[in-house]
């Protein structure tokens, strides 16, 4: 299956922005929390944002993906988005997604034509996460900034939207066990909370 850019534009169109940052909703399905996960975390959740940047090739659409640094507090050697913690200065949870985009990976605000929101999203390491999903240029040059990226890559969008590469795995979080979506692309393994983005933002364009 693929999408073109603008066929990704109208089916985002009638996303919206959340007014409140830690307004979440929980996943459901095959990948939902188990009963009184959310409960755990629910009363320190602090508002974060990511971008989800779709880079526009000749070839078609990519998403492109971090590799978190091994010597951060939260999500260390992990694969993510671009994004992080709200700051007091940040007017709403957009700002918050691309100015972190800009600092970790380098891609100015100017450089994302922003298309389209997702439902926040609770984490387990107590983030109330709201994904941004964005345009971008394939030509635009990257600006990695190493304390905190130690490399970015990108998976072609058609992967994600083949249903025979969701990895289904058994998962167990402080003594709950559940099951939970995987993408293994190249040798990246893309799993946790950004995996539920990409299955997110995936149903959306699906349909």
């Amino acid at each position: 299956m693929t999408i073109t850019a603008e066929q990704l534009r109208e089916r985002l169109a009638g996303t919206r922005k959340p007014l409140d940052p830690l307004d979440v909703v929980v996943p459901r399905g095959t990948y939902s929390w188990p009963a009184g996960m959310l409960e755990k975390i629910a009363a320190t959740l602090k508002p974060a944002g990511v971008l989800i940047p779709v880079r526009r090739h000749a070839a078609g659409l990519s998403v492109l993906l971090t590799q978190r640094s091994a010597d951060l507090k939260h999500h260390a050697g992990q694969v993510s988005f671009p994004g992080g913690r709200m700051e007091d200065a940040d007017a709403d949870i957009e700002v918050t997604a691309l100015r972190e985009t800009r600092e970790e990976i380098g891609i100015a605000e100017d450089a994302v034509a922003v298309i389209g929101y997702l439902e926040t999203m609770p984490t387990v390491t107590g983030y109330a996460v709201t994904p941004v999903v964005g345009l971008v240029d394939g030509l635009v040059d990257l600006a990695i900034d190493r304390t905190e990226v130690e490399y970015t890559f990108e998976v072609p969008l058609a992967f994600f939207l083949d249903s025979a590469n969701h990895r289904l795995v058994d998962r167990e979080w402080q003594g709950l066990s559940f099951s939970m979506v995987e993408f293994h692309f190249e040798g990246q393994r893309i799993w946790g909370a950004t995996a539920q983005m990409l299955l997110r933002f995936i149903n959306i364009i699906k349909k």
